[in-house]
């Protein structure tokens, strides 16, 4: 298979994109895709519609493993003007998990015409990353645990850096983040009675005032703290009834995941204390799409610049992390290994825009950058 049918897997991939949790089809795609290149044992359903390919060369040698998610999100691609663009309204691959599900498509195809001396890869193709729902299911199957995995890899594209540069660090390279539903229950009243009903405002703007407060937006001191308010809704659109219940939705994030659950303890006895300031007020808190901090281990970020080095791709080591999640922060959290940045290129729209789109180039310097992190581990007696 020649370099740019990869361009073409990709494509097909790009018209077809499916949501976190339902990308069967995507795996049926994939599978498909798989089986000229000869993996050794293909691994179905891991962790709800994701594949395990392994590639076994010998009993010596450690096991590496390299992911690649494959949800897409619910942006609407409709208006863009590419020939590849996607067939179903409101859903499309702006986070550009079809290239990267294509990089490791391409390392399939290289290992198969240029194994490796000793170990063995696996090749983990994730579901539902963009909920921060797919590594913990993973893990959950127990399947992983069947391997010794030595170490863990995974890329992500980067716009707004040069094309092909490869970004990394040592430590925390994406940030711990998690989203929270917060309800707020009392009861409506007449308008022109508040006080005959139980009211959430006070509770809700004093919650809101509190929590951002906490800010701390230098993300280059180590007590980092973003609390992002997405919604904030109280009462209904009824201008002869004072509001009976409020719904606060944020994100937090901090650059470890230590430091974060120390936020969420505060923010809930924070809930406690203004519920109760409210007679007769209920709270609920529910905690949604967690996405633990990618904790990078210095050895692997060592064979990530050798590779850049081998393939003559430029390296740019980071000072800070990025302040997004990512889901493949959990593997780090459970097995040495690290994940890097691949530059998209200066100009190219930035991730979850609708006019995002995953450049074809970087499928051959994301897999000879996976192929090479292999050689260096795996070949080296």
């Amino acid at each position: 298979m020649q370099t740019h049918s990869f361009d073409s897997i990709r494509h097909q991939l790009h018209r077809q994109p499916e949501l976190s949790g339902k990308e069967r089809e995507t795996a049926r795609f994939i599978e498909t895709s798989l089986r000229p290149f000869h993996p050794t044992k293909i691994i179905r359903s891991i962790g709800g519609h994701g594949l395990l390919a392994e590639y076994f060369f010998s009993e010596e040698g450690p096991t590496l493993l390299f992911r690649a998610d494959m949800d897409a999100v619910a942006i609407d691609e409709s208006k863009d003007n590419i020939s590849y663009r996607s067939v179903r309204t409101g859903i499309s691959h702006k986070c550009g998990h079809d290239g990267h599900t294509t990089i490791l498509l391409r390392l399939a195809q290289m290992l198969s015409e240029k194994p490796m001396r000793q170990g063995r890869v696996l090749l983990l193709f994730q579901p539902a990353e963009e909920t921060g729902c797919g590594s913990s299911a993973i893990l959950a199957d127990l399947v992983l645990p069947q391997y010794h995995i030595q170490y863990v890899f995974a890329l992500h594209n980067i716009p707004g850096f040069s094309a092909s540069a490869v970004l990394c660090k040592p430590g925390s390279f994406t940030c711990s983040v998690i989203s929270a539903a917060i309800t707020l229950s009392g009861k409506t009243a007449h308008a022109a009675e508040p006080l005959k009903g139980i009211n959430p405002v006070n509770a809700t703007f004093r919650i809101v005032e509190t929590l951002t407060g906490w800010n701390q937006y230098d993300i280059e001191k180590e007590d980092y703290f973003l609390a992002t308010l997405v919604e904030i809704h109280i009462g209904e659109e009824a201008y002869g009834v004072a509001a009976g219940t409020g719904v606060i939705r944020v994100t937090l994030r901090a650059k470890n995941d230590r430091l974060l659950r120390l936020h969420m303890q505060k923010l809930e006895k924070l809930i406690e204390i203004e519920t109760a300031a409210t007679p007769g007020l209920n709270s609920a808190i529910t905690w949604l799409e967690s996405f633990s901090a990618n904790v990078n281990d210095p050895q692997a970020v060592q064979h990530i610049k050798k590779a850049a080095e081998t393939n003559k791709l430029p390296y740019l080591e980071m000072n800070v992390p990025f302040s997004w999640g990512e889901d493949f922060g959990l593997f780090t959290q459970e097995y040495k290994g690290a994940m890097f940045g691949l530059g998209a290129g200066e100009n190219c729209p930035p991730l979850h825009s609708p006019q995002y789109d995953f450049p074809d180039e970087l499928i051959e310097s994301g897999a000879g950058m996976f192929y090479s992190i292999a050689q260096e581990i795996l070949n080296t007696k």
